[in-house]
């Protein structure tokens, strides 16, 4: 019965992109190029001295500073908002990398061969974090190095990055027992 019990629980993790490293160059690059355009629009306009060896419009000059502007801050929220979340729970297992997946895409425990905890390494195999594909699997991943690799009996294989890694190994043992019941 608890067996049952805990398999009407459902396993829930969110990550997102937290790592100084690579939000701090970005916000570095960001401000950078910013001051560089404000400075920019303060010596050409206020001071009435060109900016520039082919100094723009003061028109274009104030544009091309927005769209800037506007591509970094976009660029910014896209990064912060960005987050992988994933769930499992009697139905199958769920997954959305958000902005890139606006719904959640689904995985039916009757298409799944088998899944298992696995280690990767991000760069080497995949090239990084983010939405990766690699010679045999699709990587969602945020952080780290340790992901739940789902072969489906479709040939398609799919890792999903994972923090929780005592949690959801101890989540997928009683589920197996379950299944297997």
């Amino acid at each position: 019965m608890f067996l049952l019990e805990y398999f009407k629980m459902e396993f829930r993790e969110s990550q997102k992109f937290s790592q100084v490293w690579i939000l701090l160059p970005f916000s570095l690059i960001g401000s950078v190029v910013i001051f560089i355009f404000g400075f920019g629009i303060y010596k050409q306009i206020i001071c009435k001295i060109p900016f520039g060896n082919n100094p723009l419009s003061d028109h274009g000059l104030i544009i091309t500073s927005l769209l800037i502007l506007l591509l970094f801050v976009t660029l910014f929220l896209l990064f912060v908002s960005a987050h992988l979340e994933y769930r499992i729970n009697e139905k199958g297992i769920e997954y959305r990398f958000f902005p890139f997946h606006m719904n959640s895409r689904r995985i039916q425990w009757s298409d799944i061969a088998n899944f298992e905890i696995i280690k990767y390494n991000p760069l080497s195999d995949f090239g990084g974090w983010g939405i990766r594909y690699g010679k045999k699997s699709i990587l969602y991943s945020v952080k780290g190095n340790k992901g739940l690799s789902i072969s489906l009996k479709s040939g398609k294989n799919i890792i999903i990055g994972i923090n929780k890694v005592s949690e959801l190994e101890e989540y997928l043992e009683n589920l197996k027992q379950i299944r297997s019941l």
